[in-house]
């Protein structure tokens, strides 16, 4: 497990986000309508996360289990004729999200890995029970693996991912395919995943509050699913699945101030007690659900560049080697308490100048697609100096340090063993 499961402090830019987000979210989940909760949404991962430029983005639809289900195909800028193909689930905790909320997760893998990746719309709780989501993404899977050529992709070459609620939905369908004999997935890339859907962590009360994900708003969400499927069945939650031998290696991403955090690290360190290689990427100082927010997080976009790495790693030479990396804010010196706190002031500030803009823009696409693409073009080369210096001094403030602590390295075995 991480040597530090979480940081003495949050990391500067988490910090900041939260700071602002904490300002405006002060209703329970409880008090919207699901209606208003999608809307919310939808609103904030588009805000928040970057568009990347990719090949293409394409909308397909096969036939359901009991409706059409809806893909979204991005291909990768520069890839192979035929690309490996990555089949995404999108997190929001079964009750919320879309092709659209994952939209940025998704460009940005596409890239990274050189993969073309497929994101699935399953259907949602509560107009669905919790079975029909994983019926949809286990029938998508199988169509690729089985029809994938006509969308010019490669289907020997599958990896199968998704962040939290989508976390889930992946591990349990890796699951089914080894029970069913296939398709083979070469990789599961599962982000801050809720494997045990039915158990609470000691993570729990330690981030109980202020943290994005809070332990009422898990409450809230968990009676509502629980109402519609048997949270203890190892279908809906894979983590009570025993035998996890034979699983397809994993790529876990967990995070240090995150309530479900020790769901994640308990699911690794069990596929690796069944001999299944586990590749850990551990954000001691970041939140659940952070690599929506890579537009303003350095720790999203290097979260997202790793994973891309490790799926390229997966499709070309073979599963990446089982061990654990710990990523946080590179340390100051103790002694420099005014340089930190006007670093931390300084990222403050050009987080709130980033958000802005962002929203801005946003906002304007909604509205009207033409005039945001004219505003676009017309203030582009004004503001594109301002974006350099700010994206300048941002990534020199905020510099990660990424440490591997399994297996441990040369250096950290003598320092282990030195008197």
């Amino acid at each position: 497990m991480p040597q530090s499961l979480r940081a003495p402090a949050l990391d500067d830019e988490a910090r900041a986000f939260l700071r602002f987000f904490n300002l405006f979210a002060r209703r329970p989940l409880a008090e919207y309508s699901i209606a208003e909760l999608r809307r919310l949404w939808l609103l904030i991962a588009l805000a928040l996360g970057r568009r990347a430029r990719v090949a293409s983005v394409t909308d397909h639809a096969l036939e359901g289990p009991a409706r059409p289900i809806e893909l979204r195909v991005f291909k990768p800028c520069g890839s192979d004729a035929k690309p490996p193909v990555l089949i995404w689930c999108h997190g929001g905790g079964f009750l919320v999200g879309g092709a659209d909320t994952a939209d940025s997760i998704c460009r940005n893998l596409a890239n990274a890995s050189r993969a073309a990746v497929v994101s699935v719309r399953y259907r949602l709780a509560p107009e669905h029970d919790l079975y029909a989501g994983r019926e949809d993404v286990l029938a998508a899977v199988r169509w690729v693996a089985d029809h994938g050529a006509t969308l010019g992709v490669d289907p020997t070459r599958l990896a199968i991912g998704g962040d939290s609620a989508g976390g889930n939905l992946a591990a349990a369908v890796a699951q089914e395919c080894v029970r069913r004999g296939g398709p083979r997935l070469l990789l599961q890339v599962l982000a801050y995943p809720a494997t045990n859907i039915g158990k609470d962590y000691p993570s729990k009360d330690e981030n109980a509050r202020g943290y994005l994900l809070t332990a009422d708003n898990m409450d809230w969400m968990k009676g509502v699913i629980a109402a519609s499927a048997d949270l203890d069945d190892q279908w809906i939650s894979p983590g009570r699945n025993r035998d996890l031998r034979g699983e397809p290696p994993a790529l876990i991403v967990t995070a240090g101030f995150d309530p479900i955090r020790d769901d994640g690290l308990d699911y690794a360190s069990r596929l690796r007690a069944c001999g299944v290689p586990v590749h850990l990427l551990h954000y001691a100082g970041q939140f659940h659900g952070f690599l929506n927010f890579d537009a303003i997080l350095v720790a999203a976009r290097d979260g997202l560049d790793r994973i891309g790495a490790a799926l390229r790693h997966a499709f070309d030479v073979g599963p990446a080697p089982d061990r654990t990396i710990e990523i946080a804010d590179r340390a100051r010196p103790k002694p420099a308490r005014v340089r930190t706190a006007a670093a931390q002031a300084t990222t403050a500030t050009l987080m709130a100048w980033d958000s802005i803009e962002q929203w801005s823009d946003t906002l304007l696409r909604l509205a009207s697609p033409r005039a945001a693409a004219a505003t676009s073009w017309a203030l582009g080369p004004w503001l594109a100096p301002a974006r350099f210096v700010r994206g300048t001094v941002t990534s020199r403030l905020n510099r990660l340090q990424a440490r591997q602590t399994h297996p441990a390295t040369d250096v950290a075995r003598r320092k282990a063993t030195s008197p």
